[in-house]
């Protein structure tokens, strides 16, 4: 099914999901109410899945176009203007000696002085072994996963969650990981006073500018060890690449969305979005919101924040259900699927939302939403994702090992607020 023909459905099911809602109705009896919600929210759980296989279609054509862009820019041209590829004789590129590298067990000595060569030019910051701090050597431990795999690794992250994505959040990329400060001042409740021709002014300093500051430091996440068969790494270099870019991906994608969702801000983590937010409002409810909520929540946050290019909401899927049910004072939900013709997302109040599952669901005293300008929280990448390879301990077997250094701080509280459920 193409694309265009997987939005065509998407917006069939939201028409014929609304459609059973709307035979809800003050004489609609109980059993029937619950059938037509059971169907509408199986309905909304399809789209879903749709807009998902969209997503993946989507990235897969990217890094298959951006993978062809790479290869014609590496692939030699001979003298006659015909392109001649590796088996014809050409020296072996970085991602063809890693791979080699790997299918060896580690062993530079079975690599030809073309595979170690390349090796060795495609690493400007070496990896070391474990047991050593000091670098240098790739005999004394793994290489860096290759240029491919490494883009793979950070698409996996952003399908399990928004946080780490720099379409949402300010990303912040640096080399290394020494703290950085970010300088904050909040002169929201300072005005200027009348001034009378020939009068003093005051000086007291009641109107000085209060400066803070907020720090980023470089906090670790390892993925554990992965072991690959020695058997998988020789005969099935596509599929081990698979199996490495989905489960690394997963495990410090997981691991990456959560604390930078509902991280305590500790001295072993980030400062989770969640947690750093302020309060905007208080539901009456412990496990429903209601509209006139959902706009106390957007009229919390100051309409300076409100027009960022990166305003949105974030929520969890359950919570999404109960708001694709709500609708405004003129029997309009609230809720709208956007253009899926043309690919523009869904909206709430008009407004664009991110799932994230490590939001709280519905329950009591639970902070289900959140509201503001994204870009006011800050996330530090330290450099790309690091693979650690390991022959040895696991032998004949392969481990590989993912790592990543990141932190999280909301620079303005007043740039993003939640909304929080009834404590009972």
């Amino acid at each position: 099914m193409t694309l265009k023909e997987l939005r065509e459905k998407q917006q069939t099911i939201v028409s014929e999901a609304r459609e059973r809602l709307d035979q809800i109705n003050a004489a609609t009896d109980e059993a029937r109410a619950k059938e037509l919600e059971t169907q509408h929210d199986a309905a909304m759980a399809e789209y879903d899945r749709l807009e998902t296989q969209i997503q993946r279609e989507e990235r897969q054509a990217k890094l298959e176009k951006d993978a062809e862009e790479r290869r014609a820019r590496q692939r030699p041209i001979s003298g006659d203007g015909e392109g001649r590829g590796q088996d014809e004789g050409d020296k072996p590129d970085y991602r063809h000696a890693f791979h080699r590298y790997v299918q060896v067990r580690g062993d530079l000595s079975m690599l030809n002085d073309e595979e170690r060569a390349a090796l060795r030019q495609g690493v400007s910051d070496p990896e070391v072994r474990m047991q050593t701090t000091t670098g240098g050597a790739g005999a004394a431990g793994g290489y860096t996963v290759p240029t491919e795999l490494q883009n793979r690794l950070i698409e996996s992250m952003k399908a399990w969650g928004p946080m780490y994505d720099e379409d949402i959040c300010t990303v912040m990329n640096t080399t290394g990981g020494n703290p950085i400060d970010i300088p904050t001042i909040d002169d929201t409740a300072m005005t200027a006073e009348p001034h009378t021709e020939g009068g003093a002014v005051t000086d007291d300093g009641g109107k000085d500018a209060t400066f803070g500051k907020k720090t980023l430091n470089a906090f670790s996440f390892d993925t554990e060890w992965v072991k690959f068969s020695w058997e998988l790494a020789q005969d099935s270099i596509f599929n081990f690449e698979t199996l490495l870019g989905g489960l690394l991906g997963k495990r410090l994608g997981r691991t990456a969305n959560t604390q930078l969702t509902v991280g305590a801000g500790s001295t072993t983590g980030p400062n989770g979005i969640v947690t750093a937010s302020s309060l905007g409002k208080t539901a009456v409810a412990t496990a429903a919101i209601t509209y006139d909520e959902v706009i106390d929540l957007v009229h919390s946050v100051d309409p300076a924040y409100r027009q960022s290019p990166k305003v949105r909401f974030m929520f969890n899927d359950s919570t999404l259900a109960a708001l694709r049910k709500l609708k405004d004072g003129e029997n309009r939900y609230i809720w709208t699927a956007g253009d899926v013709q043309n690919g523009i997302p869904g909206t709430i109040l008009g407004y664009r939302y991110s799932i994230n599952q490590a939001m709280d669901s519905l329950a009591a005293a639970k902070k289900v939403m959140l509201f503001g300008d994204f870009g006011a929280y800050f996330v530090r990448k330290v450099g790309g994702i690091v693979m650690f390879v390991a022959r040895e301990r696991f032998a004949p077997d392969i481990g590989l090992l993912g790592l990543a250094r990141f932190d999280g701080e909301l620079g303005d509280t007043a740039a993003v607020k939640h909304l929080i459920t009834a404590a009972s």
